[in-house]
């Protein structure tokens, strides 16, 4: 059973992905009426589009008494993290230019769907990992629940 879990949805990199996908359409259907092997390269690049959308239009952070579970979309790209392995928790505020989806950066590998607070966790071995949220009180109080209740 899980202490607290909440999806964030996407909605930057949605309408982002969605502006790509009319340039697309504006700039490369003429190319897609010319009969030739061009006409390809819109649809591939519209079929791109449109999964990055599915991918990575939402984000969902699940915790447990067991386990922290981060995933986008419909949960093929995933990370779960066992709590036994958490050390800390902090809130945490990213740049902005490291932007959002699956981020290597200087405090440790990041999920993020949109804004800028994240919750950092430091596991042992001192790495680190954040999550992006837009409810990093709530997240964190959660996290720092489970790791109160021990194992």
């Amino acid at each position: 059973m899980w202490v607290y879990r909440h999806t964030q949805s996407g909605a930057l990199v949605r309408w982002g992905l969605g502006i790509g996908a009319a340039i697309v359409l504006v700039a490369l259907v003429p190319m897609a009426r010319s009969g030739t092997a061009a006409a390809l390269i819109p649809a591939i690049v519209l079929v791109a589009l449109a999964l990055a959308v599915w991918l990575f239009g939402s984000l969902t952070v699940e915790v447990s008494t067991e386990r922290i579970a981060v995933w986008f979309g419909p949960g093929w790209i995933r990370k779960t993290i066992p709590v036994e392995t958490v050390r800390d928790v902090t809130g945490v505020r990213n740049r902005w230019y490291w932007g959002w989806g699956i981020r290597l950066t200087p405090h440790g590998w990041m999920y993020n769907v949109s804004g800028f607070d994240a919750v950092e966790l430091s596991l042992e071995g001192g790495q680190r990992f954040r999550i992006g949220t837009d409810e990093p009180g709530r997240l964190e109080a959660a996290i720092r629940q489970v790791l109160r209740a021990g194992p």
